[in-house]
């Protein structure tokens, strides 16, 4: 039986997963330098270690209310050879979920970025296809 390592989040109180792979690091998040004319979707831009990351509040991108929290993370992730940070309420856990235990998601044709939804016992976890998170003019928007 085929299984997938994946970093699982929150975003209020809805939990999301990504694959362990396409994860480069998490790190607390201090806050960003905004930029102006930039997509509401856009918190701004961070200096990790001498290199300009822009931060995505991923929340807004879904069109979801947010609520900073305690202690936001950062997860760091690449998107076309582009570094991008993604804020999010806390990083839970890192887990190991089998292929059976993956649907595909209800509601995947228009929202091609949910790649299916995780089963572990009674919790529902949101799989996302960074791959699709952003259009192709929306990454260069994001690069400028």
């Amino acid at each position: 039986m085929a299984e997938e390592q994946l970093v699982v989040f929150k975003l209020g109180t809805e939990e999301y997963a990504i694959p362990i792979f396409e994860v480069r690091e998490i790190i607390r998040y201090y806050g960003a330098t905004k930029l102006p004319n930039t997509p509401l979707y856009m918190e701004g831009i961070i200096n990790l270690r001498g290199k300009v990351v822009p931060v995505i509040n991923i929340a807004n991108r879904f069109g979801q209310s947010f609520a900073m929290g305690n202690e936001p993370k950062v997860i760091i992730i690449e998107s076309s050879a582009q570094d991008i940070g993604i804020i999010v309420n806390e990083v839970t856990e890192v887990l190991r979920i089998a292929d059976n235990h993956i649907e595909p998601a209800p509601l995947s044709t228009s929202h091609n970025y949910i790649r299916g939804i995780g089963k572990i016992k009674e919790r529902l976890l949101i799989l996302l296809n960074l791959k699709n998170l952003f259009s192709e003019q929306e990454l260069n928007t994001i690069k400028q």
